[in-house]
């Protein structure tokens, strides 16, 4: 399960087992056996460092995160773009009328 997590990610993230490995100090070897589950139960210290080197919470590798949290990847990347801009969560309704006008535009343009 982790080892699964771990690559479907790291492949996510345009990284080979080489790039992710040698980033996060460990042996590509090692890299490779967690991912096949071969290694089930890492230590949490290498788990840090592959969670930095994906950019991920430490919880979304061991998938500790609960269920109705795991959004479609796309959605997680589109949220951190907010954050990277100064978005804020209490924000969000200030951009909702944006999103409303949107949604309107691509249902006038499909209509048409």
């Amino acid at each position: 399960m982790i080892g699964n997590n771990i690559q479907q990610i790291r492949k996510r993230k345009g990284l080979t087992l080489s790039e992710c490995a040698e980033r996060a100090n460990i042996s590509k070897s090692y890299l490779s056996n967690i991912e096949r589950n071969l290694n089930q139960n890492p230590s949490i210290q290498i788990m840090e460092k592959i969670a930095n080197v994906l950019d991920v919470d430490l919880r979304t590798l061991i998938g500790t995160t609960p269920s109705n949290q795991h959004l479609d990847n796309e959605w997680m990347d589109f949220i951190k773009e907010l954050k990277k801009s100064g978005v804020e969560k209490g924000q969000l309704k200030e951009y909702k009328t944006v999103i409303e006008f949107a949604r309107w535009q691509k249902e006038k343009d499909n209509s048409s």
